[in-house]
């Protein structure tokens, strides 16, 4: 396919800013479109109506004259429809949101001309400046679909462009027609649309009739389509593949994930060795040590896992596969009284419950918005995936396939809790049917490895940027209320001293005798400390959990934000004998003991954890935003009370059946 663009005008004196508006149908390509002119990195998704909002990036012209301010729209079919995405987008054409954009690029997937000329009817009839991006180029050539795009220009009155935005094939070209349109001749459209308010389908056909030619056997790819997508919305055989797609993508974190966690474990420990060298003695050697270089690296070493689950996740979503996976859920959603409208909130939620629940704006009923804002935080996001990783590590040790199958188990487990829970409320506070969804199934497409790429890089250093600011705050607090006040040692560890300190003692009894002290006094210290008094105050509500004060402390503060747990539980290892900072994280935390001398984590008390954090409503911020969405502070004070309840009892549960099965 060649490039049509209509002839410019003469030289137009230079402009420092040109805002550009992008707007297409869902899983036309628009947003990686966006992120390739902008180098922005908005999140991709094939689902109608993620992007509420309009994205804002920066552009520079192929001569580089100029800058665009490039606007992601949210994809929509109609902008005529009374729905919030459609609504957004007419009021930024028409300037209610500011300045009318200078130019419009409508981005159409040349395999679906005829639905996607219907939006772009309706731009002409508004009158704005259009270029058309004809996108996925060489998918169409692959199916044999030959558009004339000199005919196509034609035909509109609009510069045309092929391109392939995943590759970025066509992107000079774009950029230089983008550059000239606000200024461009523009000829009268050879087939003119119909007035505003009419019917545009049938012209929308006549035009992509007209321009497109099949060059291979017609059917022969939509038979192919056809027969993978009988089996992958196979009411049975598309749930069990999409159980097995989960779960070997759970297998591969922690199969893959190993090496890398290993050299962050094993550099962080060096790092906390040079640091206690260069360091004299004393409360900062101690901060630095143990409370920040320990308790950054209690979470900074399940980097790896996040980033290889951002980047497999969204191969699976450039494929089309999750739309799939949508449609199969839709009918599952429908039984426990969630529309389908709700898989979008809820796998977003996945990342994280705020987008998530804002994103349920797009529910056009408010009893199944609400329902969806309740369940939401039931999703296992990315905050509880350090949790996680932990958790099963310790109870699967060198066993990537249990610890595999576990980690898969917490989300469904969290998907199961949402579900029936939503069926509960369906039955009681929110009586009613949900509505049915309308899910359009994108085409099969290759999946982007640089999309990918760059979506693991954002969702490392969104992390490592709440690693370098919240977690270490929290670090030097927990530090500081584990360390002090100071308390005198115990009698025992006195005598202890005392006796390995006498004349005449053998050298290794009294390093055996030392050692006892030096366990005796650092137990007598943490337990003297702010810490261990808020422990051991709180510690009766979750011992039936078999949660000793350390669990407990880390469970609190855990509700400032889920992976601080593993942090804070980095800390207070850091103060025990047992442990030693070189013998990395996990190791670490499988050497902490209770007063008594028991594991903190044993099978049956991390078992207990896990399900916990599952299940607990641990997030401030995900309170505030459902007081905001919903307009009142009852649904957060339910979600609060509701999710910590339940996630209290059904540990409470599994711990009791696993003692009473004989796991300690």
């Amino acid at each position: 396919m060649s490039t049509a663009v209509a002839s410019p005008a003469p030289a137009p004196s230079a402009v420092s800013t040109r805002r550009v508006a992008l707007i297409g149908n869902p899983n036309t390509g628009k947003t990686t479109l966006f992120n390739a002119l902008s180098g922005a990195r908005a999140k991709t998704s094939n689902f109608p109506g993620t992007t509420t909002a309009v994205r804002t990036g920066r552009a520079e012209a192929t001569n580089g004259r100029r800058a665009f301010e490039v606007l992601d729209l949210p994809g929509v079919y109609d902008l005529d429809l009374d729905l919030p995405e459609s609504r957004i987008a007419a009021t930024v054409l028409d300037g209610s949101r500011g300045t009318t954009p200078d130019a419009v690029v409508a981005i159409v997937d040349a395999c679906n001309l005829p639905r996607n000329l219907v939006l772009v009817g309706q731009l002409l009839t508004r009158g704005v400046r259009v270029a058309l991006a004809l996108n996925m180029a060489d998918l169409a050539q692959k199916r044999g679909i030959a558009i004339d795009v000199t005919g196509l220009a034609a035909a509109l009155g609009v510069p045309v462009v092929p391109i392939v935005a995943r590759t970025g094939q066509g992107l000079p070209a774009l950029r230089q027609v983008v550059d000239e349109l606000p200024e461009a001749r523009l000829p009268s459209p050879g087939t003119p649309p119909p007035p505003p308010g009419a019917d545009m389908t049938a012209w929308a056909d006549a035009v992509a009739t007209a321009v497109t030619k099949e060059t291979a056997p017609a059917g022969r790819h939509d038979r192919r389509t056809e027969r993978v997508d009988a089996f992958l919305t196979h009411p049975v055989y598309g749930l069990l593949a999409f159980a097995l797609t989960m779960g070997a993508l759970f297998w591969v974190l922690f199969a893959l994930a190993t090496v890398p966690m290993d050299l962050i474990e094993a550099t962080f420990a060096q790092l906390g060795t040079l640091v206690e060298r260069v360091l004299p003695p004393g409360p900062v050697r101690d901060l630095v040590s143990q409370g920040i270089v320990g308790g950054i690296a209690g979470t900074v070493v399940f980097l790896p896992q996040i980033c290889l689950l951002f980047f497999l996740i969204t191969l699976l979503e450039d494929t089309g596969y999750l739309a799939r996976a949508a449609f199969v859920m839709d009918r599952w959603l429908s039984r426990f009284g969630l529309p389908g409208h709700a898989f979008v909130p809820l796998l977003t939620s996945h990342a994280c419950a705020l987008p998530g629940i804002m994103s349920t704006r797009l529910i056009p009923d408010q009893r199944d918005r609400l329902a969806t804002i309740l369940v939401a935080p039931f999703m296992s996001c990315s905050a509880r995936l350090p949790v996680y990783v932990l958790l099963t590590t310790l109870l699967f040790a060198d066993r990537p396939a249990a610890a595999g199958l576990a980690f898969a188990g917490c989300y469904l487990l969290g998907a199961l809790a949402a579900l029936f829970t939503a069926k509960i409320f369906g039955s009681t506070i929110l009586k009613g049917r949900a509505r049915p969804m309308i899910l359009e199934l994108p085409s099969y497409k290759m999946p982007s490895l640089r999309n990918a790429l760059l979506t693991a890089r954002d969702q490392a250093l969104a992390f490592l940027s709440t690693a370098g600011t919240v977690i270490v705050a929290i670090c030097i607090v927990m530090w500081w209320l584990s360390a002090y006040p100071k308390v005198d040692p115990p009698p025992q560890a006195v005598e202890l001293r005392a006796a390995a300190e006498a004349p005449g003692v053998d050298p290794a009894r009294a390093e055996t005798l030392a050692a006892e002290a030096a366990g005796l006094e650092a137990r007598a210290s943490q337990a003297g400390s702010f810490a261990g008094r808020i422990g051991h105050f709180v510690a009766p509500v979750f011992e039936p959990l078999g949660f000793d004060w350390q669990l407990t402390v880390g469970v609190l503060t855990s509700f400032l934000a889920r992976e601080v747990f593993v942090s804070t539980m980095s800390v207070l290892a850091a103060g025990q004998p047992e442990t030693d900072v070189t013998d990395g994280v996990v190791a670490s935390m499988r050497a902490m003991t209770r007063d008594d001398g028991r594991p903190v984590f044993a099978p049956a008390t991390a078992a207990s954890a896990l399900v916990f954090f599952v299940l607990a409503m641990q997030c401030l911020p995900t309170l505030t935003v459902t007081r905001r969405e919903t307009g009142t502070v009852k649904y957060a004070a339910l979600q609060l009370g509701y999710m910590s309840t339940l996630a209290w009892v059904a540990a409470f549960l599994l711990h009791q059946g696993l003692r009473a099965a004989g796991v300690a």
